[in-house]
């Protein structure tokens, strides 16, 4: 005959079962929800990606890679976008085909060490998010990554839309709206980033790369721990420099190459809370 407290003996055991199972499905869980803290990497398009402005590249398709003076002197001081609608209208009445337009994008050179941060990026998917916000345009972009092989590497990208209409010619329109008057009327670099943050869960980190005076609006919503990353000799290192006294939190680590933002994004992954680390040689792994 069984003992008498064997019953009691048995259900406790279970008890206790149960709890280091709860308690290591607890720590899955934990474990799951610090893993999602991942770094976001946000990157200008033009003079940061690419080495030239791929609004003025374009041009290049055209007979003597010039305009006219009507279209030319045209354009008005934050009014870009509606420039850029006559320039593609002019590009388009020489006839030149939407495939001869690709084709010349597709030629824009990438800054120095680009290619390596972004393959970087693109095969560590699970601890780095990438958005590009650029004043370009959604064609140019996704022409010119593509032509790369570095489309994988961005997961959004903010701009303004483009698509070729009923007459074959390359359009332009605005992002959105917005009420910010530092900014050109066509986006509001600060409100697009604040939109997409608040979409989701908090980043460890936040990168802004950038080198334009529209680059300075969207650095003023980063933390403490966040890092701004202008390119050197630029505008937005000159404005920061002006204003360093203002009321900015994050780091400011100009760069000349991609490799130096690299750099710093190894050693934020491998020390997420030091600032002194050291990266390695860029591969398809993170380097530990």
């Amino acid at each position: 005959m069984w003992p008498r407290f064997t019953f009691g003996v048995l259900f406790r055991c279970l008890a206790l079962q149960r709890r280091h199972v709860f308690s290591f499905t607890f720590l899955l869980s934990s474990s799951e929800h610090f893993h999602v803290m991942k770094t976001l990497m946000v990157f200008d398009f033009d003079h940061t990606v690419v080495d030239d402005n791929s609004d003025t590249w374009v041009i290049r398709c055209l007979p003597g890679h010039t305009l006219p003076d009507r279209v030319e002197n045209s354009y008005r001081r934050g009014h870009w976008t509606e420039f850029m609608c006559r320039v593609m209208d002019y590009i388009g009445e020489k006839e030149v085909s939407v495939e001869s337009i690709r084709a010349e994008m597709e030629r824009i050179p990438l800054t120095a060490g680009m290619h390596e941060l972004l393959t970087f990026i693109s095969c560590n998917k699970s601890d780095v998010d990438c958005v590009v916000i650029s004043d370009a345009n959604e064609l140019f972009i996704d022409w010119i990554l593509c032509a790369a092989g570095l489309r994988s590497a961005v997961d959004c990208v903010f701009t303004n839309p483009a698509g070729v209409n009923a007459l074959g010619r390359v359009e332009v329109r605005h992002h959105h709206a917005h009420d910010c008057r530092r900014c050109p009327v066509n986006m509001c670099k600060k409100k697009v980033l604040e939109g997409y943050l608040a979409q989701r869960d908090e980043y460890s980190r936040v990168f802004y790369v950038g080198d334009g005076s529209n680059d300075f609006c969207p650095v003023a919503c980063l933390r403490g721990r966040d890092v701004i990353m202008p390119r050197k000799g630029y505008a937005l290192e000159k404005l920061l420099e002006r204003k360093k006294d203002d009321a900015l939190k994050a780091r400011v680590i100009a760069w000349s190459s991609g490799s130096q933002i690299l750099h710093e994004l190894q050693a934020s992954l491998n020390s997420p809370t030091d600032d002194a680390a050291s990266g390695g040689s860029v591969s398809c792994s993170r380097i530990i």
